[in-house]
């Protein structure tokens, strides 16, 4: 299967996303064909520096690179050769099956719309955001592709999130809830209101509105909200795991007693930090378009970057795409 990797996209790109390269074409056999999209001198002198060299992999030049803090959109339009772009053309035209990316997360959803196309009947794209819970992987969709959604758009992101979690997954009847203010019917606003009707009336496993308790201690496969509640719920989540675990790791270096301590618990703590951390998750499948988009954190790791790849793998294998065509015709 060929991939196509945005060598210039994330914080630490392009040291971390080449050494996720190398990590994902050592361990991952489905991969036939990996092609690093970047600045082809940049590129060439970091996998110099590892001393890595692959049949399996390419470079494809691209001169400019979407910064974090550009508009996405105009910056599609202003540069036409910009390593995100690149890398959706090479799925665009058939030659990759996917594409994966650490940079500007807005440019990677207007890049995917924009040159793929929405999947039949899908109207709205959405980032399934993988969360920790205690019953496995919670799939935030959205979280933060489309802020400005309308209550249907939320039932489509409810069918594309179970099916991901049904085909990718394996959950067998994937269970749904509404992120809202209380578990009552009548809570929430309008626009709420709504979409809690919309999927009440569908044959989705809806168990009606969560709480934010729920994200971590309900048996809950995917999460249905709006673009702007879902980012902010995803970054309150990695902000107050990151200052949990910073508080504990402060506190056992205090004194010669804690640091014991610490080290006796080293292996309870180590599963803890691997279930935590997005390195784990690596990528958010932008569910809707065609072809595969792997929304990878712009903090990746070459950890992250490699599972990234792995989860564009598995979306391709299990046929992701042809299942939501599929289960939207069905809902009508």
């Amino acid at each position: 299967m060929k991939i196509a990797l945005d060598a210039m996209g994330g914080d630490f790109a392009p040291q971390a996303v080449i050494a996720g390269a190398k990590w994902a074409l050592e361990e991952l056999d489905a991969i036939s064909k990996l092609y690093l999209v970047g600045d082809e001198s940049l590129v060439r002198s970091e996998l110099d520096k590892i001393s890595f060299a692959h049949r399996k992999l390419e470079i494809v030049h691209s001169a400019e690179v979407i910064g974090m803090d550009e508009s996405p959109v105009k910056a599609l339009r202003l540069k036409k050769k910009s390593s995100v772009g690149i890398a959706t053309d090479l799925v665009k035209d058939g030659t990759c099956a996917a594409v994966v990316s650490a940079g500007n997360t807005g440019a990677a959803v207007a890049a995917a719309t924009l040159k793929l196309r929405h999947l039949a009947g899908v109207e709205r794209a959405g980032i399934a955001a993988p969360l920790p819970n205690d019953h496995g992987p919670l799939n935030i969709v959205d979280a933060g592709a489309n802020p400005e959604a309308k209550p249907r758009h939320l039932l489509q992101y409810a069918i594309m999130g179970s099916v991901f979690a049904r085909h990718v997954q394996g959950k067998q009847n994937p269970v749904v809830g509404l992120m809202s203010v209380g578990e009552e019917d009548t809570k929430g606003t309008e626009f709420t209101r709504e979409v809690f009707s919309l999927l009440k009336a569908s044959p989705l496993n809806f168990i009606g509105n969560v709480e934010g308790h729920d994200l971590f201690e309900t048996p809950l496969d995917v999460l249905v909200c709006d673009g702007f509640v879902g980012n902010i719920v995803l970054k309150s989540c990695e902000a107050t795991a990151k200052a949990v675990l910073m508080a504990v790791k402060d506190h056992i270096g205090k004194s010669f007693r804690t640091k014991i301590g610490g080290l006796l618990a080293k292996p309870a703590f180590k599963p803890v930090l691997e279930r935590l951390s997005y390195d784990t998750y690596g990528g958010s499948p932008l569910l809707g378009v065609k072809g595969v988009c792997i929304i990878a954190h712009g903090s990746s790791s070459p950890k992250a970057i490699k599972n990234a790849i792995r989860v564009a793998l598995e979306s391709v294998q299990h046929e992701v795409n042809p299942h939501i065509e599929e289960e939207i015709a069905k809902h009508g």
